[in-house]
């Protein structure tokens, strides 16, 4: 017993030395403002992450770091942001994974149709060395990666008909990010894919210029696309990160340890929002039935998959030996 009692009050005096530390890295900080946007509104898994990382920050940093949020593409779509960022007139944001790869190709990768079998197995290789590697590419292009939360598996909506088969897309005019990748997989399963920016496709659904795009159920839930969306196809057809990232000019203007914080931070709020995610999921589900939307559960996903056998092979030897390290890791 004596042996237990001293042994916790080591580690509560260890504690709070450390805490003591921490606080002291930030007691000579001038406070600093950092902006972060997202295009998603306050009901998405993206400012629920960002809210996480701003409690956060301002905790460990003892209110130097404050974070301010602009949702609602607020400072403009994801390309504009990411762009923002590198000249330093946005600080920071959580992007979907598809508009980043437009800057470091080999992050496209993620965006290979059902290449991850589960969300567990997606996140052993974005929290591993496969998953850091890419972070720091960002840094060739001036921008700087924290950590991956999710955007999530993607799922099919659209206005004209049940989905079944990719037969049963031929024609369909669907929105997609605008990503090679991702267009080129729509073609192949015989829809118009139509690249567009997440605000003008909310835009083109409601008039009836697009019959459908692909996205997460969050997403679908949170936008109340089963307004204009009749049907849903669970496909989850690509899992798709989303990322914390920076501006190296606001990265280098911080001293080391709020570096530190905001790494940590963001790694922690990332792991949150993938929480809340699978946690919400089937409640967002039915609401949406309960709205309307007439849900496919059980696709044939074993006929979508043979139908997008060609983009491995168009695109596969374009991300040097991500895609088989990455295969061998799911083994």
């Amino acid at each position: 017993m004596k042996k237990l009692a001293l042994s916790t009050l080591t580690l509560g005096m260890s504690l709070a030395l450390a805490s003591t530390t921490f606080a002291s890295d930030f007691t000579d900080m001038d406070p600093v403002t950092l902006r972060l946007a997202h295009v998603v509104n306050e009901q998405d898994g993206f400012h629920i992450a960002a809210v996480k990382f701003q409690e956060l920050v301002a905790e460990r940093t003892e209110g130097a770091v404050n974070i301010e949020l602009y949702p609602n593409a607020s400072l403009g779509d994801e390309r504009t942001l990411l762009e923002g960022m590198q000249i330093g007139t946005v600080d920071m944001g959580v992007i979907t994974n598809g508009p980043v790869a437009n800057f470091v190709g080999e992050m496209a990768v993620f965006e290979l149709p059902f290449l991850f079998p589960s969300p567990e197995a997606a996140y052993d290789v974005l929290d591993g060395p496969i998953g850091q590697e890419l972070l720091d590419k960002l840094s060739e292009v001036n921008l700087k990666g924290l950590a991956y939360a999710e955007r999530g598996f993607r799922n099919l909506t659209n206005s004209e008909r049940e989905v079944n088969t990719p037969e049963d897309m031929d024609g369909l005019r669907i929105r997609v990010m605008e990503n090679p990748v991702y267009v080129d997989t729509f073609r192949e399963l015989g829809a118009n894919a139509i690249p567009m920016a997440w605000t003008e496709a909310l835009t083109a659904m409601q008039q009836s210029t697009i019959d459908g795009q692909e996205n997460p159920v969050n997403v679908i839930h949170s936008f109340k696309l089963n307004e204009t969306q009749n049907y849903m196809t669970l496909s989850r057809h690509t899992y798709a990160p989303a990322i914390f990232v920076m501006g190296m000019p606001a990265w280098n203007k911080l001293p080391e340890a709020a570096q530190d914080v905001l790494t940590d931070a963001a790694q922690e709020a990332a792991e949150h929002e993938r929480k809340v995610n699978a946690e919400m999921e089937s409640g967002q589900l039915a609401d949406l039935r309960k709205a309307g939307m007439k849900i496919n559960d059980n696709p044939d996903i074993a006929a979508f998959q043979s139908a997008v056998a060609p983009i491995y092979e168009k695109y596969g030897e374009q991300f040097g030996d991500y895609l088989p390290r990455i295969q061998e890791a799911l083994k």
